[in-house]
Order: structure tokens, then C-alpha cells, then sequence
């Protein structure tokens, strides 16, 4: 096994996640197989509690692990499955450890950072990198491991100690250290100043480790003059500093690493210059330059409770990108705090509440994404209500479907007091309930979460002609309430159905208009299986069906197939990975499959 670590210095969100990433796409291109590891010194054992606005986003693994928004960037990038294990934390080597203490398996010796928890680190980091992520036996050749933070953080010296001490052992040749600094240039001047990038690699030497490859984050390319200053100081050759210039888009990111040959840098820091090929690019530079030809514009309104911090809604966003570069749409994502949208803030801020209504008016979709808590509720409902009644394109995930439901039973079915037990515990009509296997006192890792299968139970929705007409799909859950299997008639009677269920038939999962354009709304996240060149399929509707090409779509890509009827766990049973006994209908991105068990970038 190879080990390629990323570190990063100066100032932290320099984008080591995308470099790390970048880095493993160029590495997979040449032939070789990649996984990934993310290191997160925080003592939290998972992000699952940590607010949005504190970290970003919580991505959700397939087993069920709530971790780093970095997890999903490998996912999208290197088109492979992670596991829980793949993301590491203090919290989770202490913890580790101090079971292993308790069990009395370090017999009665004192147990210490060095050499229990760094030790730790190490047998994690070698038992977690022999695990197959890409759907192949056997572990990958080369796994990236990118240590969060900045060098020099107090938290991180554990893991920099462990790092260090595994370099060793595992030998040069296996071993090989990228380094992220900031290259600022200033303005008044316009001069590249390196003094940043060299006190962080001394800094870094002097915690014991050594960096192969510098990677300079810089507003411009670097001058050669700049190169050779920092491999003097930093005792790195200069055809080993490469430049993370800013770029159009961040699928540039591995053609500006293939550009500046880092890959035979790596390949040779790690002896596979006779194994690996030179990289195949030619995809993902047809992708990048088409997102950048991209001039007609879609507009989808994100309304949310998280608006102020993008990352909050990362994997939501890059689900949309990939939809609308396969609908040869440029994306314009209008943030709409729903708060604005709510009656209270008319008279509160009316400029702000007024804003908020010209952007939901004026866009060509509306997506209501996941999120906790009764703040804001309202206006979501409000978003909701305006897109049911104005034909909108509307995609609700998790509590956007949810929020969907609730306004289907306070307008069509005249319930007024309808709600949610979330926000209002002791309503008198609960449309959505709390799950009976959760918990209400313990906050982590208690939710349903992971990837659970749906079954359709119609064909001729529009959901299922996305997915390519499968019998059921496994999407990526995390949520606590559900939609009151009690109310389904009710609901069913007046025009909402639902056209995906869990395997018992009493869990919802997806619920569509059949006369709206495209009004749907479905309890898992089917933006954590997004990939560039796959998008998800029920982005992909709302992207179309915002541009006015849905139907068109469907006509083209399309097929319809025998009448499946009712799906259940027990039909179909031999059928293939998609969920489907025949051979698989044309998706809507030609030469991709358009399903939710597949991978997506």
C-alpha cells in the first residue's frame, strides 16, 4: 500500500478536500486504484451533532456514518463508496483507546498519547486503507489521506506525531507528503509573498515531517522567480511545487495537477513510474470546458434555514451542478432564507421579506432541502404552497417533503391545525410523526440513516421514468420523523400519492402530483449519490422540467417497458443491481445510468 498525505498551512479552507480529491482523480486515471481518508482532530466522534453553520454540511455514508463534507468531495470525485471508518476523529481514538483500557487489554500499563493513541492512529489508518471502496476485490494501490486543520493547531499533534513515526515505518518509498500553502499576492504591489509557505514548512519539518510536494494556493500562477525562492528555503525541488490558481470551476483542479506533471512527481516519490500509465483526462476536461461554455441560465430558489453558509448545502449544490451541466443549463442558485418569506417579517423587515418573494417568483424551480428544527417552517410551507398552486417545479427533500405534505393537508384537505410533531408536539392532527425506533434524549448517530431501499409502487410516475423505470432504489436517509402512515389515504383521496415505500409498505418515501409538471418530494437525500458524470435522477427532473424540457426528455432518453405493477421486497427478487428483473431502459444522460443505486459525481 501507498500512502499519499495532504496537509495544509497558513490558513485553514484553503481547499485541501478538493486537492486531496483532485489529487486521487489524476492518480485513478493513471491506472492506479484510490481510497481516502480524512482525519478530523476534533474531540466530536462524528460530525452527526455539529451544527451546519460550525462545520458545514453532514455527509452521509451508505453504512449509516455521519461525517465531513471532505468524504463526499472523494466520493463525487473518485466515484467509489466510503465507509464510517474512513473518517477519522479524535473523539473516536480516544474512545478506542480508552474501551481497550477499560477491557484491561494494555495490562495495567500507563496508558499515554504516545505510543497507545498515536498507535492507534497508525493500526486505523492501515486497517481502514486495505478496505475495497470502488466495487472491487482487494484493497486499492493508493490511499490519500488528508489531516484537517492547519499545522501547528493544538489538536492536530497527535495525529502530525502518528504521521510522523509512520512515514518512517512504512518507508519513502511508500510515503509521500503534499503540503497546501497560501501563496498571497498583494495588491498594492502585486508581488507573490512566500514567507507564510516557508515558516509553515518549517513548522512542519520541525514537527517531523517533510514535504515532497508543495501545493501553493495562489489568486495567479506562480513566477518561476517565486518557485525557485521557496525550493531554496523549503528544500523542495521546484519541479515539485505546483499551483492551485484560481479557476472557473474546481473540476479544472485535476487538469491544472496533470498540467504540471504532480502525478510523476507522486509516481516517483513512490516508486510507480513503472506501473502507472499516463492519465486519461479526457472526461473530465470535456466536463470542466462545457461548465464553463454554460451561458443559458436556470434558476432554482434554495429555501432554507442554513442560506448564510453554502457549505451547509454542498452535496444539494453540487447535485444541482451536475443536473444542469447535463441539461447544458448555466445554474443560478437563489438563496431564500425562509424567515424572509414569513408573514412576521413583513412587518418586521419588509425589504427583506419583499427580496425573498421576487426571488421565489422568479425562479424557474424551487428546492426545499433537509433540515432540524421549527425555525423557519413557515416560510418553507409558504414556498411549498406557491409552487403546488403555480405549477413550480418543486423538489422537497427529507423535511422539504415533509413540509410538502403538511401544506397539502392545511390547503387541500382544510386541516388546518396539520403539523408536524417535531414543531408542534401536541397537534391535534400529526401528519408527520416521530419514528418509533428513535431517540429523544440521545442525539447522535440515533436517527434512521444509511442507505435504505424504496420500492415503487407504480410505474407511470415520473420519478420511477427518471430512476429508469426500476422496480426500487437505495438512497442515503438521515431523519427522525416520518410521514403518519394513518393520514395516507386521506392524502391519497385528494390527489397526493405516494409512489415509494420502504419495504414494509408503511414508511413513505416518495410523493409526487401526477398533474403538477414536476411536484415531488422524498424522505432520503438523493444528493449524497450525485456524481459529475451521473447525475442524480430526481435533480436531473427538476432541472429539466425548470428549463421546460422534461417531457422532452423523457420522450427521448426513455422506453416504456411491460407493467410492473405494486413492487414488493419479495418481486423481483433476482433482479440486477438496479432493482430491475429486465435489462435497463435508456437513463436521461446518454452513455450514464440515471438510477439511484448507481454512482453519481
Amino acid at each position: 500500500m501507498k500512502y499519499v498525505l495532504v496537509t495544509g498551512g497558513v490558513v485553514s479552507g484553503l481547499g485541501k478536500g478538493v486537492t486531496a480529491s483532485s489529487i486521487g482523480v489524476v492518480l485513478k486515471a493513471c491506472g492506479l486504484r484510490v481510497t481516502s481518508i480524512k482525519i478530523d482532530p476534533y474531540l466530536n466522534t462524528d460530525a452527526g451533532t455539529m451544527s451546519p453553520f460550525e462545520h458545514g454540511e453532514v455527509f452521509v455514508l451508505d453504512d449509516g456514518g455521519e461525517v465531513d463534507l471532505d468524504l463526499g468531495n472523494y466520493e463525487r470525485f473518485l466515484d467509489i463508496k466510503l465507509t464510517r471508518d474512513n473518517n477519522i476523529t479524535t473523539g473516536k481514538i480516544y474512545q478506542f483507546v480508552i474501551d481497550k483500557e477499560r477491557r484491561g487489554d494494555y495490562l495495567g500499563k500507563t496508558v499515554q498519547v504516545v505510543p497507545h493513541i498515536t498507535d492507534a492512529i497508525q493500526e486505523w489508518i492501515e486497517r481502514v486503507a486495505m478496505i475495497p471502496v470502488d466495487g472491487k476485490e482487494g484493497p486499492a494501490d493508493v490511499c490519500v489521506i488528508e489531516l484537517g486543520g492547519t499545522i501547528g493547531d493544538i489538536e492536530s499533534m497527535p495525529f502530525i506525531e502518528a504521521l510522523g513515526q509512520f512515514s518512517y515505518r512504512v518507508g519513502p518509498g511508500n510515503f509521500c507528503l503534499v503540503h497546501v500553502s497560501l501563496v498571497p499576492v498583494l495588491s498594492v504591489v502585486g508581488e507573490q509573498k512566500t514567507k507564510p509557505t516557508q515558516h509553515s514548512v518549517r513548522g512542519l519539518r520541525g514537527l517531523g515531517l517533510t514535504p515532497n510536494i508543495l501545493a501553493c494556493r495562489s489568486t495567479k500562477v506562480l513566477n518561476e522567480n517565486v518557485k525557485e525562492k521557496l525550493s531554496q528555503f523549503c528544500h523542495v525541488p521546484a519541479s515539485n511545487i505546483i499551483t492551485l490558481n484560481d479557476v472557473p470551476n474546481i473540476w479544472h483542479i485535476p487538469l491544472l495537477l496533470r498540467d504540471q506533471k504532480a502525478h510523476d512527481a507522486i509516481l516517483k516519490v513512490l516508486n510507480l513510474q513503472g506501473v502507472a500509465r499516463e492519465p486519461n483526462l479526457v472526461e473530465w476536461t470535456d466536463r470542466a470546458e462545457l461548465c464553463d461554455s454554460l451561458h443559458d441560465p436556470v434558476r432554482i430558489a434554495m429555501v432554507g434555514k442554513y442560506t448564510g453558509l453554502s457549505d451547509s448545502y454542498l452535496s444539494v449544490l453540487k447535485a444541482l451542478l451536475h443536473a444542469s451541466v447535463a441539461c447544458r443549463k448555466k445554474l443560478v442558485v437563489d438563496w431564500v432564507p425562509s424567515t424572509d418569506l414569513e408573514d412576521a417579517t413583513e412587518k418586521e423587515a419588509p425589504d427583506a421579506h419583499r427580496a425573498a418573494w421576487n426571488l421565489l417568483k422568479g425562479a424557474d424551480g424551487i428546492l426545499v432541502p433537509g433540515g432540524f428544527g421549527d425555525r423557519g417552517v413557515q416560510g418553507k410551507i409558504l414556498a411549498a404552497k406557491y409552487a403546488r398552486e403555480n405549477k413550480v417545479p418543486y423538489l422537497g427533500i427529507c423535511l422539504g417533503m415533509q413540509i410538502a405534505v403538511i401544506e397539502f393537508a392545511r390547503s387541500v384537505l382544510n386541516l388546518q391545525d396539520a403539523n408536524s410533531t417535531e414543531f408542534n408536539p401536541h397537534t391535534r392532527t400529526p401528519c408527520v410523526i416521530f419514528m418509533p425506533e428513535g431517540s429523544k434524549t440521545h442525539m447522535g448517530g440515533t436517527m434512521r440513516l444509511g442507505s435504505r431501499r424504496t420500492y415503487f409502487q407504480v410505474t407511470d410516475c415520473k420519478a420511477a421514468k427518471l430512476y429508469g423505470n426500476v422496480s426500487y432504489v437505495d438512497e442515503r436517509h438521515r431523519h427522525r420523523y416520518e410521514v403518519n402512515p394513518d393520514m395516507v389515504a386521506k392524502f391519497e383521496s385528494a390527489g397526493l400519492t405516494f409512489v415509494g415505500k420502504d419495504e414494509t409498505g408503511k414508511r413513505m418515501e416518495i410523493i409526487e402530483l401526477p398533474a403538477h409538471p414536476y411536484f415531488v418530494g422524498v424522505q432520503f437525500h438523493p444528493e449524497f449519490k450525485s456524481r459529475p458524470g451521473k447525475p442524480s435522477a430526481l435533480f436531473l427532473g427538476l432541472i429539466a422540467s425548470s428549463c421546460g424540457q422534461l417531457d422532452a426528455w423523457l420522450q427521448k432518453h426513455m422506453t416504456r417497458i411491460p407493467s410492473i405493477g405494486v413492487c414488493s421486497p419479495k418481486v423481483f427478487s433476482n433482479g440486477h443491481q438496479n432493482g430491475h428483473a429486465y435489462k435497463p431502459v435508456k437513463s436521461l444522460v446518454n452513455g450514464y445510468h440515471a438510477n439511484g443505486n448507481g454512482v453519481h459525481a
